[in-house]
């Protein structure tokens, strides 16, 4: 609670994980890990999770999606090959990694990996608070005003469910992303997110189709596309987006060293002008680009049904969305031609906001802390190497981002790529300013003893 620390019998932890996503699941691991080899430094962590169970994107599991990342970036390899986490210990416990070889290739289906994920958070069943929502984060403050703990409120999803507080020395906000929309669009019964997309389908299984217009042009926008077309064989699927064609991600080995954890370093060491040319110039590696797989496949079927003169895959390309309307039964897209000025009308079953998605800022939860967090000259969060927001002197709760750092740690701080070294670089660092803070106690003892 805010104001004087008042003594209490609750265990303090070291750490607190808000959410648990691959993000806070890999530092779970870290820190498992961690403990296994050197127990007697055992770090005590809890995650709050607002789901009832470990979910990723489950909207978007699509059957036959594949990753675009290898299986070797895995929660684990790139920070120890040999903790028993690894995607490869998965398969070995699934008795498929025999025929996982067999299939030689580095990407596994985004179904089998979030069943290697599954896998992996069922083994913190004693560590994670499900169900639960983290409503604040409070400082505990000493009789002179340093920081040297939060109380983490949570509130249950389900009714009924009560308040509950958590004392910590350090906090990991793993929230992820939230859905981006276009200004003014909001999301309905037929306006979708593709986050939403496996959830939301299935209702309209029974109804006559028309129309489905999918808006983007990154890989979820294509997913999203081609699951359409596959899934209501009598509905026309319109792809809408501003460029002139789907572009093909840029999966070259020397741009692929963006996402090496060296990277990261590189990054972080960069005067401001670098860091912003490198993300410019590498955008193409994640943004807005698709597999060109799924490029060749949608193109042949597009060319495929205007031989047939059945043309249900339309591409309504360097066009933009200019408003969408809900309707009872469907919504009603308006777009125009970036080309030609033409605009047109689009009523249909549903519209599919493949928009991306966009960091959510953590000052929402820090409540009084926020003020205490150093901004650089854009107002934006100063983030140490060790991914941990810089505060003002007398805080010293560590808190540490899990994402939103693109721009002191480059482009993937959203991404799976550097988890395992990231969470391994937080765990260090956990131990790190937990000796720091012993040191500082002693010291204070020492001050008193002399005073006394």
């Amino acid at each position: 609670m805010s104001g004087r620390r008042e003594d209490s019998d609750q265990v303090i932890q070291d750490l607190v994980g808000i959410g648990f996503g691959p993000s806070n699941l890999a530092l779970a691991i870290a820190v498992a890990d961690h403990n296994q080899r050197d127990t007697p430094r055992a770090l005590r962590a809890r995650f709050i999770e607002q789901q009832a169970r470990f979910g990723w994107h489950r909207g978007m599991l699509l059957e036959g999606a594949t990753m675009q990342v290898s299986f070797l970036k895995d929660l684990v390899t790139m920070r120890d090959p040999s903790s028993r986490f690894s995607f490869l210990m998965y398969l070995q416990e699934r008795n498929r990694l025999a025929d996982f070889i067999n299939q030689k290739t580095f990407f596994p289906t985004r179904i089998e990996f979030h069943d290697y994920f599954e896998w992996c958070a069922a083994a913190f069943p004693d560590s994670v608070d499900y169900g639960r929502r983290v409503t604040q984060i409070q400082p505990v403050r000493t009789a002179d005003g340093r920081v040297e703990a939060v109380d983490v409120v949570s509130e249950g999803v389900a009714d009924g469910a009560g308040r509950e507080v958590v004392r910590s020395l350090n906090v990991a906000v793993g929230t992820g992303l939230t859905p981006r929309l276009p200004d003014g669009v909001t999301a309905g019964d037929h306006v979708w997110h593709t986050r939403d997309l496996l959830f939301r389908a299935p209702e309209l299984k029974e109804l006559h189709h028309r129309r489905f217009v999918v808006v983007g042009a990154g890989q979820s926008a294509a997913e999203a596309a081609d699951f359409l077309h596959r899934t209501f064989p009598d509905a026309e699927v319109n792809a809408v987006f501003t460029r002139y064609g789907y572009s093909p991600a840029d999966d070259s080995p020397f741009a692929n060293r963006i996402f090496d954890p060296s990277a990261v370093d590189d990054f972080f060491a960069a005067p401001a002008g670098l860091k912003d040319a490198l993300h410019d110039y590498h955008r193409n590696t994640n943004y807005s680009v698709v597999d060109g797989d799924l490029i060749e496949q949608l193109y042949r079927t597009h060319y495929q049904e205007r031989v047939s003169g059945n043309e249900r895959l339309r591409i309504l390309n360097t066009t933009k969305l200019d408003a969408v309307e809900h309707l009872v039964d469907g919504a009603r897209a308006t777009v125009t031609s970036l080309a030609t000025g033409e605009e047109r009308v689009l009523d249909c079953d549903a519209v599919v906001m493949a928009t991306g998605y966009q960091p959510v800022d953590p000052r929402g939860l820090l409540g009084e802390l926020a003020a205490d967090c150093l901004t650089d000259e854009r107002g934006r969060l100063r983030v140490d190497r060790d991914h941990r927001v810089l505060m003002a002197d007398h805080v010293e709760v560590g808190i540490y981002l899990q994402g939103g750092t693109e721009h002191t740690h480059g482009i993937t701080s959203s991404l799976l790529s550097t988890l395992a070294v990231r969470s391994g670089e937080m765990c260090d660092s956990l131990l790190l300013r937990r000796t720091a803070q012993a040191l500082r106690a002693d010291r204070g003892r020492e001050i008193d003893t002399v005073r006394g």
